[in-house]
């Protein structure tokens, strides 16, 4: 996966076809985000993936373990992330995976049917923050 901040705080996310898995670029680029104490979003134009993409027990076990270092970081300023995904079949679909997910990840998975859905959906979730009280 690589991350696009360009238009923080909005973050693209694409997969990479050359990476088999998250790699220390990418929890640094995650932890570099978390960082600026921001909120923000995630979005991908890249939609449900549809054969599941199975990860690797050693990547899942390095995932949660990153996400429990940063949990409460993660809970704080990311508002959610915005899959475009025009099949009205997956969306439906993907409603059981985004309950689990964000159980998981502490933020909520949506789903847009355009790209400037997705862009209205999060700038909706952006609206939404309150910092957090110090």
């Amino acid at each position: 996966m690589q991350l696009d901040f360009s238009t923080f705080p909005l973050v693209w996310m694409r997969r990479d076809s050359a990476a088999s898995g998250p790699d220390d670029a990418l929890f640094a680029q995650f932890e570099a985000l978390l960082a600026r104490r921001q909120a923000f979003v995630i979005l991908s134009e890249e939609g449900l993936d549809e054969d599941g993409h199975d990860h690797p027990q050693e990547e899942r076990k390095r995932a949660a373990l990153w996400m429990k270092q940063n949990k409460a970081a993660i809970r704080a300023y990311i508002q959610g992330m915005v899959l475009v995904e025009p099949s009205a079949a997956k969306r439906l679909a993907g409603k059981a995976f985004a309950i689990m997910f964000g159980k998981f990840w502490g933020y909520p998975l949506h789903f847009g049917t355009s790209r400037d859905d997705a862009l209205d959906i999060a700038q909706h979730l952006l609206k939404a923050w309150l910092p957090p009280q110090k």
